[in-house]
């Protein structure tokens, strides 16, 4: 997940702040030794995140683009310069162009925003923003929120007191729910000093940038391994009192399947799993390769030097050509398997599963599944010519049931043609006429179609009015009586428009 650090280098990030009576610093000091110092966590424990530096004023500027050399990031944080006024809306439009052009709009991004807070001043203020956000056109919407799904996470070089003052804590937080309400406002505790800016920016290391441990178990063998990015809480819409289901730091392999059994499954999300390797006077995170390590030398070779389970199981899981079901928490599941990012490296990775007893339909539910010495007969025959999977249900569903699909226009068009051939043959057809109404009727209540009940009442009421005089008398009744119907049923009342429901002819003196 790719992090865009916003830093503001107006006027207002100038204003100084005595330290202890001995030494003059100003807000933008501060700034940059909190990004320093998460700059420095980064690079330690976080070192495969893709992060980018950008300043803005009145206008934006990208001072590096997505990388992971953060040396180059603390380099141009110690060069910035001072410019004019605040514009956030421009800043924001810059991070929205910046994240497009490198990740698309489907790549997840964080964006830190780091200020003191001050809104600016006059047109291009974040309050003039904020005031005029109905009063704008298409061409000129507010970039809030992103294409892209993002956390926003709002660092001021203030303290709340301070904020409060003026509407400007108001502001932050409308700007907050505008983006989608991921992500968080941090102020700074007491008096603006170091300390309270590495306060700040510590909590905001551990609640984002805190890397994720666990151990992967596998029978008697295990291996430390960190989880990147870290596993986010999950949870289930459909439950009844919904709770975050958080992945376990015990990863337990339950199985190996074959990757043609489970082919491509739908997954939540997508992490790279690398060893930890521990050496008598370094602990280091290795990368998790089983080819060339002479790209990464400190890490990749400690962990060359021991024994490593989790690269043991990576190259096992890239020559046999499986996946390993692994259990996440209780009945929750996920999959680890070898991923090539290149011809040379190849990387461990875990999909995470929806959670539940049975998350791939095929497979049946995960504690079913068990090893092929147990069964009767080779599942896969004994030339692997057959099968297990998918696994048969015990009921077999019945598919011979008369329901309306219109994939192509001209499939609806024949259904209203039918109708109305019906409505000029009445009341000859008058029961042919009711059951394809009903059977039209029915399949728009079920896709919402509720214009195009009105359209054909519509219809139905022009073919009245074209009734010629030698036409029955019942046929009038019976064409506005349906038209009736459908317009009523067009309005989404309960009462006329029932899916179980059925339009029934009228009866009339007429009518047998």
């Amino acid at each position: 997940m790719p992090t865009v650090v916003l830093m503001d280098v107006s006027l207002s990030m100038t204003r100084p702040v005595s330290l202890d009576g001995i030494e003059e610093f100003q807000r933008k000091n501060l700034a940059v030794h909190g990004l320093n110092m998460l700059f420095e966590h980064m690079a330690s424990n976080y070192r495969l995140e893709f992060t980018s530096l950008m300043a803005f004023s009145s206008l934006w500027e990208l001072l590096v683009p997505f990388t992971r050399d953060y040396n180059a990031l603390q380099e141009a944080l110690s060069n910035l310069e001072d410019y004019d006024k605040t514009c956030v809306e421009a800043a924001l439009n810059g991070v929205s162009n910046v994240v497009q052009q490198e990740w698309g709009s489907a790549c997840p991004c964080q964006v830190v925003l780091v200020t003191d807070g001050s809104l600016g001043i006059g047109k291009g203020s974040l309050r003039h923003s904020l005031q005029t956000l109905k009063q704008r056109g298409d061409d000129k919407k507010f970039p809030l929120p992103f294409p892209f799904p993002t956390k926003l996470f709002i660092m001021c070089i203030a303290n709340a007191e301070e904020l409060q003052m003026t509407d400007a804590m108001d502001n932050l937080e409308e700007l907050l729910r505008l983006s989608g309400g991921d992500g968080q406002i941090f102020t700074m505790e007491g008096p603006l000093c170091m300390k309270s800016v590495q306060t700040m920016f510590g909590k905001l290391i551990d609640l984002v940038y805190s890397p994720f441990h666990a151990v992967l178990h596998c029978g008697n063998l295990s291996s430390d391994v960190q989880v990147f990015p870290r596993p986010e809480p999950v949870v289930m819409d459909e439950e009844v009192e919904p709770m975050p289901r958080t992945v376990s730091t015990d990863l337990e392999i339950v199985g190996f399947i074959e990757i043609a059994d489970i082919a491509s499954p739908p997954v939540i999300s997508r992490h790279l799993v690398l060893p930890i390797a521990v050496n008598k006077d370094v602990d280091e995170v290795g990368t998790g390769t089983t080819d060339e390590l002479e790209e990464e030398p400190s890490a990749s070779q400690m962990a060359g030097k021991s024994p490593n389970f989790c690269v043991l199981l990576h190259g096992s899981l890239k020559v046999e050509g499986m996946v390993a079901l692994v259990q996440l928490g209780p009945e929750w599941y996920g999959m680890l398997y070898s991923q090539a990012d290149s011809k040379k490296k190849s990387n461990l990775m875990m999909s995470l599963f929806d959670p539940g007893p049975e998350p791939l339909p095929w497979l049946g539910k995960i504690s079913h599944l068990g090893p092929i010495s147990e069964a009767a007969d080779n599942p896969y025959g004994e030339d692997d010519s057959k099968s297990p999977f998918p696994v048969q249900p015990q009921v077999k569903r019945s598919y011979a049931q008369n329901v309306t699909v219109w994939i192509k226009a001209s499939g609806l068009q024949t259904d209203v043609q039918k109708i109305l051939r019906n409505a000029r043959k009445l009341p000859d057809k008058t029961q042919t006429f009711y059951k394809e109404l009903n059977r039209l009727r029915k399949a728009a209540l079920a896709f919402g179609f509720w214009e195009l009940l009105k359209g054909v009442a519509d219809l139905l009421e022009r073919e009245c009015t074209m009734l010629p005089d030698s036409a029955h008398p019942d046929a009038a009744f019976q064409l506005s009586h349906a038209a009736q119907q459908l317009k009523l049923a067009s309005t989404g009342d309960s009462q006329y428009a029932a899916f179980d429901h059925n339009i029934v002819p009228m009866h009339t003196d007429f009518s047998s």
